[in-house]
Order: C-alpha cells, then structure tokens, then sequence
C-alpha cells in the first residue's frame, strides 16, 4: 500500500521515500508518494525520481495493483533499486493548473447545477458532461456566475463520510458515469464554501486548491453536442 501524500497536502511538491517495489511494466511503487494517479477525470501527476548516483524522469502515475500507485517512466531504463532512498519532486506547475481547473470544474458544476456524465481535467482545457437536452442560451450569465464564484475567494474543504452515510445522502453525487472513490469503508468529500456561504459538497478524490481565489481567470469554450440528452461544456484557464 503506497501513503497518499497527496491526499493529506496537495501543496506538498517534494518528499523523500523508498521504492517498494517495480510493476511488471516497468514502473515504480513508493511507499509513500506526493504523485497523484490518473483518475476521476485528472491525469496522473508527472516529475522526477532523485537519488544518489541516478534519476528518473515520471512520465505519469497510474494505480497499481491493490493500492499501490505506480510512477511510470518516460521512456525504458534501469530502476532504483527496491528499498533505495529517492526524492520525488513534482512538476508543480502542471499540477497547479490541474488543481485549478479541478475545483473550477466543481464550481462549473455549481452554475449548472445539472446531472454530470462524464469530465475530464487539462492544464488549459477541461470539459464536464452534462445530463442536458439544450444548451444553454445565457453563457454571459454563467460566465459571470463563475467569476463570482471565484471572486468571492470561498474556503476548499476536505470532510469524510462513511459509505453508509453516502448511501443515505445520494443527492451528494452528481456525477452519472462514475461511482464515489470508495473501498476503505469511508469517502472523502470536497466542500467549497461553509456555513451559509457553502455552494458545493461532492465526493471526490482529487487534488484541489485550498480557495477559490486561487483558481484565476476562467471562460467557457465551447457546448458540443454528445447524444440526445447530453452536452459537452468546456472549461478555459486564462492565465
């Protein structure tokens, strides 16, 4: 089982370990890791291994089997050693944008407060799927709903509930397409807001900033049409 660094700090970009072990593909298990796996829509998180006499750049992180979480290499080459101290450093830059647009896409879903089929995080563009006969006519409203959103500099909090209690508060779950990140008998949930001032609280396993002033300037793209009853909203991070 790899320690998810992540989940605990999102802000945390460096972090000393030991590999545990190799996949068969070629990939390394940490005990511990800062690198997020691809998942829930976010791509896995990318960087580098440091150690003494080598290093290795991270192409991406995937799950492995169980829970271990798996960095991927960018191209073939020897491996630290199981049981090598390393330090893993994060492309931090890349991660940022992806934490952005994340909560961003959680606010998304706050101003189109419809059943979401489907989504994906990019570092520029990102997308959510809505459960939604027409587009929408008013983008300027949205757009400056959004920005309000943003603006108003909301607290990104991190609670856990059981998975008895998700089943009794179904309405918690927007998205169709996929189940809430569950297994370990709890499921953490990502709140924005508190209080009265709270607009959002959905599970979610991904990295998020810590308030919505972080996010920046963002535009809605385009609204395709995916089937009769589904459309495609895009996401743009100005900046």
């Amino acid at each position: 089982m790899t320690e998810m660094l992540f989940r605990d700090d999102p802000y945390l970009a460096e972090a000393p370990a030991r590999v545990a072990a190799h996949t068969p593909e070629g990939g390394v298990v940490l005990d511990r890791t800062v690198f997020y796996p691809s998942g829930g829509g976010q791509p896995g998180d990318s960087g580098r291994l440091d150690w003494e006499g080598g290093h290795l750049p991270v192409a991406t992180t995937v799950k492995g089997e169980g829970a271990a979480i798996a960095l991927v290499p960018g191209a073939p080459q020897a491996l630290p050693p199981v049981g090598t101290q390393v330090v893993q450093v994060l492309d931090w830059e890349r991660r940022h944008r992806h934490m952005r647009m994340h909560t961003g896409l959680h606010l998304l879903s706050v101003v189109i407060p419809l059943p979401v089929t489907g989504g994906q995080v990019g570092e520029a563009r990102s997308r959510l799927d809505f459960d939604m006969p027409e587009a929408p006519q008013d983008r300027e409203t949205l757009e400056a709903h959004l920005a309000m959103l943003v603006d108003r500099d909301l607290a990104v909090t991190v609670d856990w509930i059981t998975d008895a209690e998700l089943d009794a508060n179904p309405g918690l779950v927007k998205t169709m397409s996929a189940a809430p990140p569950r297994g370990a008998g709890r499921v953490r949930l990502i709140g924005i807001g508190s209080g009265e001032d709270r607009v959002d609280l959905q599970p979610c396993g991904g990295t998020h900033v810590a308030r919505t002033g972080e996010i920046g300037a963002l535009r809605l793209g385009k609204i395709e049409k995916k089937g009769r009853q589904n459309r495609r909203v895009y996401l743009h991070l100005d900046g």
